[in-house]
């Protein structure tokens, strides 16, 4: 596997130089695996919604609220962009909901419905962020907005958000699951975790993507090993596909123990004792959003192309993390169920949702089958009924006689198909027309037909049989005879 990483990273290398923000941590006691540019600060972008569900489960666990609470999507809520749910004001969504939503889809809405929910408005959710920035020695970290929408003041590092992330973990070990929920259905509607590392890389267990043109693709994951929990934090990677390998590999490194790589491993004290740098977050605006990319970055940039080329660097890279067995399967296969999400305070019900999913099928065959019998109807019921009169004679005049007795009311339709063409021209023919009338019929149609056989009464054909043969033709050669004809 490592040999795998190490491959993607030779391909996904980037030539920024110092242009990330990189650090690996032990979960349990805060200790520094590897820093780079850690103290460095760095637009936190939808990172920042680890703090708002931080501060969101602590109000739950506090009595403040319940993870059943209902919450009501408010025009702010709405207003936001561009990544959302796109609920309509005074839509309900129980905490619980809200936080999945969070979580897995990054939904900039949810989170303005949770701050509201939480302390009545943005700027009192964002106070709270603050104070629990503060007490936990963020020292680099302000909010000003519980998504990570660009702002001037959203600012962290990579050295505030492990510390962030060991709250997380250490302080609401019950609510773990947020973290590393594969994805999330709604209906027919299934989004997947912007995180890749959940369901591919052995262990992982969390926890949050971001991504906004200034900062760059960011990155808080965590994997378990043997008890042993780790935190990796990526800043300012160049596309979504990098930061998942940085992670990675950021990973790998920490849980090897080969001594070959004890210089990777050397101590550098605890998360806390990194040194903060006096420098303004760098805009990475030009570079990621530039005119000079072939299209913008998105955050789910990396499905798209480990799904549209299995040769790209990043889809080899997730061949290296996947079990021998599921080497050919797609992706998103391996990352587990997506849990159900909805609106309300009540789940559907089992058969309801599988219903409502069949309905839209159901509906829409049933449109289209009749309005192909009306255009049938309308351009050529008495051709189709021709083409069926020629695979069988007897049948032919019963299902035109149903038809042109539902449309002109004519009773005696049923007799024959020459007294049915007969009536739809306004005259009475011999029977011995009645081939004439298949003949024509399957040319030209029903009123073709008719029209026909009253002008193909003349006695050209019966010179060419005896008067005692067409009787015989009719019943039984009826096929060749209008071969014979055409």
């Amino acid at each position: 596997m490592w040999v795998g990483i190490a491959c993607a990273a030779t391909s996904l290398a980037t030539t920024r130089a110092g242009a990330e923000a990189l650090l690996v941590i032990e979960a349990e006691n805060g200790r520094v695996l590897y820093a780079q540019n850690a103290g460095q600060p760095w637009y936190p972008a939808s990172v920042t919604k680890l703090m708002t569900a931080y501060v969101t489960l602590r109000a739950v666990k506090e009595g403040r609220l319940a993870l059943d609470t209902p919450l009501t999507v408010s025009p702010n809520a709405v207003a936001q962009s561009p990544v959302k749910m796109g609920f309509g004001v005074g839509t309900v969504v129980t905490v619980d909901n809200a936080l999945k939503m969070l979580m897995v889809k990054s939904a900039n809405d949810m989170a303005v419905v949770l701050a509201e929910g939480v302390a009545g408005s943005i700027e009192n959710f964002a106070d709270e962020m603050n104070a629990n920035a503060r007490r936990l020695g963020m020292i680099q970290s302000s909010f000003v907005n519980p998504n990570g929408l660009p702002a001037d003041d959203q600012i962290s590092s990579a050295r505030d958000l492990a510390i962030l992330a060991r709250a997380l973990i250490r302080e609401l070990p019950e609510y773990d699951y947020y973290w590393h929920l594969p994805g999330i259905r709604m209906g027919k509607m299934v989004r997947w975790n912007y995180n890749t590392l959940i369901g591919r890389y052995p262990g992982a267990d969390g926890m949050k993507t971001g991504f906004i043109c200034a900062s760059g693709f960011n990155l808080v994951a965590s994997a378990t090993r043997n008890g042993r929990r780790l935190v990796a934090v990526v800043l300012g990677a160049p596309s979504s596909a990098a930061r998942a390998l940085k992670a990675a590999q950021l990973l790998e490194r920490g849980f090897n123990t080969n001594p070959g790589m004890s210089w990777l491993m050397q101590p550098f004290s605890t998360v806390e004792s990194v040194q903060p740098i006096a420098a303004a977050p760098p805009n990475l605006r030009d570079e990621m959003c530039g005119g000079h990319r072939k299209r913008p970055a998105t955050e789910d940039e990396d499905d798209l192309v480990a799904n549209n080329n299995p040769e790209s660097p990043y889809a080899v890279f997730l061949a290296s993390l996947r079990p021998a067995k599921a080497k050919g399967a797609a992706p998103l296969q391996e990352m587990g169920e997506p849990v159900l999400v909805y609106t309300g305070t009540k789940p559907p019900a089992p058969g309801a949702q599988a219903s409502t999913e069949s309905k839209p099928e159901k509906k829409k065959t049933a449109v289209i089958k009749p309005a192909a019998a009306k255009d049938k109807d309308k351009d050529g019921a008495s051709a189709t009924s021709a083409a069926t009169s020629r695979a069988a004679p007897k049948p032919k005049p019963k299902a035109t006689a149903a038809k042109d007795g539902a449309k002109d009311g004519a009773k005696d339709a049923g007799k024959d198909g020459a007294s049915t063409a007969a009536a739809s021209s306004g005259d009475v023919a011999a029977p011995k027309p009645k081939p004439k009338v298949r003949k024509d019929a399957a040319k030209d149609g029903a009123a073709a037909s008719a029209a026909a056989s009253d002008d193909a009464s003349a006695p050209k054909p019966k010179p060419k049989k005896p008067a005692p043969a067409p009787p015989p033709m009719v019943v039984t050669p009826a096929a060749d005879q209008s071969s014979q004809v055409k």
